[in-house]
C-alpha cells in the first residue's frame, strides 16, 4: 500500500507539471494552471477508482492537491530555467505515464480484478488525463495522434502482467513496466513512430 501511494503521488507531480506548463503555452492565468493540472494529475485515476466503486484516490489525503499545488510554484518560480527545455516536457508526461500505469494496475489486482482488466484500467489511469487536459486546452487528444502514446501503456502493462508470471515480484514487475513504457514512448517520439492511419488503411482495400 505504501509503494502504491508512493507511485501515486510521483506521477501525480510530473502529470502535474504537464499540465501546468501546457496551460502556460495556452497563457492561461495560475489558477487556470492550477485547474489543468488537476485534472491530467488525477483525472485517470478518478475514472479508475470509480470504475472499481471505490473512493477515488485524491479524495483520501490532501496531498495530491498540495502536490499539484507544490508543481504550479515551481513551474512559476523557474520559468526562466524552465522555458528552455519546452521541447522536453514530453518528458514529464511520459513519467506521469508510466508511474500512473503501474499505480492504475496494483490498485485494480489489488480489488480482485483479472488482469485484463488491471491493463486496460492501467491505461485509463495512464491516459484519461491527458484526454481530459486536452478538451480543457481545446486540442487533439494526445492519445489520437500519430504519436504511439496509450500503446506504450498498454505495453507496459503486458510487461508488469508477464514478470509477475514469472517472478511473483510486484517490484521487479513495477520497474520492467516502467522501462518499458518510457522506452516505447522514448522511442516513438524520437524517431516518429506511429500505427497506420485508418484512412491510409481504407485506400488500401
Amino acid at each position: 500500500m505504501y509503494i502504491q501511494e508512493i507511485i501515486e503521488f510521483l506521477g501525480t507531480f510530473a502529470f502535474a507539471i504537464s499540465g501546468i506548463r501546457h496551460a502556460a503555452a495556452k497563457n492561461f492565468d495560475w489558477f487556470g494552471g492550477y485547474v489543468c493540472g488537476i485534472a491530467v494529475a488525477i483525472g485517470g485515476g478518478t475514472i479508475r477508482d470509480v470504475m472499481l466503486g471505490t473512493t477515488p484516490f485524491w479524495m483520501t489525503s490532501p496531498f495530491y492537491m498540495l502536490c499539484t499545488a507544490l508543481a504550479l510554484v515551481l513551474v512559476v518560480m523557474f520559468a526562466k530555467w524552465i522555458e528552455p527545455l519546452k521541447n522536453a516536457w514530453f518528458v514529464f508526461d511520459t513519467l506521469g505515464l508510466a508511474l500512473f500505469t503501474i499505480a492504475g494496475i496494483q490498485k485494480s489486482v489489488m480489488f480482485g480484478q483479472p488482469y485484463w482488466v488491471a491493463i486496460i484500467m492501467g491505461c485509463i489511469t495512464g491516459a484519461a488525463g491527458g484526454v481530459i487536459r486536452d478538451v480543457l486546452l481545446n486540442n487533439e487528444p494526445v492519445i489520437f495522434r500519430k504519436e504511439i502514446y496509450a500503446i506504450a501503456s498498454v505495453a507496459g502493462g503486458i510487461a508488469y502482467w508477464i514478470v509477475t508470471r514469472i517472478d511473483h515480484s510486484v517490484e521487479l514487475a513495477a520497474i520492467v513496466s516502467f522501462s518499458v513504457t518510457v522506452t516505447i514512448r522514448f522511442l516513438a517520439v524520437r524517431y516518429h513512430l506511429s500505427l497506420p492511419k485508418l484512412k491510409q488503411l481504407i485506400a488500401e482495400e
